[in-house]
């Protein structure tokens, strides 16, 4: 079983139930626009959002967007770690970065710093194309032992700064690397996992992938919380999630409807 964190009030491993999540596409700095569209997945069943921190406009409205969300706010940080400090000291429920692209370890380790003083879970978000070129020289290119490698090698640098409050993501676009990757993290620590498939696509291809990788993932067992991520209105990652998740029998909500189809003009068995 996985070590459990807490994002907001809500408990992320640790044996509770799998948790879906979504991310906002409005301008994370229009705050009306951002809320309003929070406020709609979760009445849709999302139960922890992400909203992209790409400037300090966006990182300032971060705490209006937290006193007005009915869930959990994570903020996405990439490669300038003031974006993060303001966001969390804002009051960011949880951080997503990649602490290999935001500097130098004192950087890291001030992020780290901010994090533990107000119980704020980190997600390492190790993605395959974008992976260390030292891993990719050692591998010959993208695969699971590389991400694998790569999401040790930040937890390592995190934990020297005496943080460990921690959630690992290992995606790529191909579902099968994807699927090995989260099995290898699996076997190899207890951490809880944030499992999704990236660049997965349309609603159709982008729910087809999700429905094979996450759902082969929570079948095994593995998984903590995730998203499905569709090149579409976010409502439709809910939607996708929520079968997702019923397919997997990790939920039970609704009546399920089961056809046999039609076969040379009788019913097949």
């Amino acid at each position: 079983m996985s070590k459990q964190i807490m994002v907001g009030n809500v408990p992320v491993g640790g044996g509770a139930p799998v948790t879906i999540q979504s991310m906002t596409n409005t301008p994370t700095h229009d705050v009306e626009a951002t809320v309003h569209q929070i406020r709609t997945l979760a009445a849709a069943g999302c139960q922890i959002v992400r909203v992209a921190v790409p400037d300090m406009a966006a990182a300032k409205a971060v705490g209006k967007i937290k006193e007005q969300s009915p869930i959990p706010v994570v903020v996405d940080i990439h490669f300038d770690y003031k974006l993060a400090l303001e966001a969390i000291a804002a009051g960011a429920d949880k951080v997503r970065i990649n602490p290999g692209n935001i500097g130098g370890e004192d950087r890291v380790k001030a992020v780290a710093d901010a994090c533990r003083l107000r119980n704020i879970p980190i997600r390492i978000g190790v993605n395959g194309g974008s992976l260390e070129k030292g891993l990719l020289a050692k591998y010959g290119g993208v695969c699971p032992q590389a991400m694998v490698e790569s999401a040790f090698g930040h937890i390592r640098l995190l934990n020297k700064f005496d943080f460990d409050d921690i959630c690992v993501s290992l995606k790529s676009s191909s579902v099968p690397m994807t699927m090995k990757a989260y099995q290898q993290m699996a076997q190899e620590s207890d951490y809880p996992l944030h499992i999704g498939v990236t660049e997965a696509g349309t609603v159709r291809m982008g729910t087809l992938k999700s429905a094979v990788g996450i759902g082969g993932l929570l079948a095994l067992g593995i998984g903590d919380t995730r998203r499905v991520s569709l090149s579409a209105d976010p409502l439709e990652e809910i939607y996708a999630a929520r079968e997702i998740l019923k397919a997997a029998g990790v939920r039970r909500e609704g009546a399920e409807l089961v056809s046999c189809p039609p076969a040379g003009g009788r019913r097949s068995t």
